[in-house]
C-alpha cells in the first residue's frame, strides 16, 4: 500500500512549507505532482515554485504544458498523474486520485486554521485507514518544524 502522510499546517502558510518539502522529494530522486484545489490555486502554486527562493527555483510544468512527462515536478488541478510521479502533494480539500498505487508517497497538506479543511482531512484519514494504507500524521512545532505525532 501507499504511504500517506498528513501535514497539518498550524504555524506556517502553505507557501512557506510546500517548496521545502518538494525540494526534499526531488533530492530523493522522486518525480513530484502537486495537486491544487482549482485552476486559480494551480496558477498561484506555479508562481510560488518559480519564486519561493530569490537565488533558486523549482523547474516544473503545469496543466497545458507538453510533453507532460518531461517535467520532474508538475502542478495540476486534476487527479491525473501527468508526469508519472512517485510523490504526490494534495493540497487542502482536493479529491484524492482513486488509485494511489502509482505513488510511493502521497502527502496531504492542510490548513489547520480552516475547520472545514481539517474536517475533510479527518474524513480522508478514516477512509485511507480502512483501505489499509500506511498513514502518518505530522504537526508543526511552534517554530514551524515538523514533528511526527502519529
Amino acid at each position: 500500500m501507499t504511504e500517506v502522510t498528513f501535514y497539518h499546517l498550524t504555524e506556517t502558510a502553505l507557501d512557506d512549507a510546500l517548496p521545502g518539502l518538494v525540494v526534499k522529494a526531488r533530492e530523493r530522486g522522486w518525480r513530484v505532482t502537486v495537486q491544487a484545489e482549482d485552476e486559480t490555486a494551480a496558477q498561484e502554486l506555479d508562481a510560488l515554485l518559480w519564486s519561493f527562493d530569490p537565488v533558486s527555483f523549482l523547474p516544473h510544468g503545469r496543466d497545458g504544458d507538453v510533453p507532460q512527462e518531461d517535467h520532474p515536478v508538475f502542478v495540476t488541478a486534476t487527479s491525473d498523474n501527468p508526469n508519472k510521479s512517485a510523490m504526490r502533494f494534495v493540497i487542502n480539500r482536493c479529491i484524492l486520485p482513486t488509485d494511489l498505487t502509482p505513488f510511493e508517497r502521497v502527502a496531504l497538506m492542510f490548513d489547520g486554521k480552516d475547520m472545514d479543511v481539517v474536517a475533510d482531512a479527518r474524513e480522508k484519514w478514516k477512509h485511507l485507514k480502512t483501505q489499509g494504507h500506511a498513514l502518518a500524521y505530522w504537526k508543526q512545532t511552534p517554530e514551524g518544524k515538523w514533528e511526527k505525532a502519529a
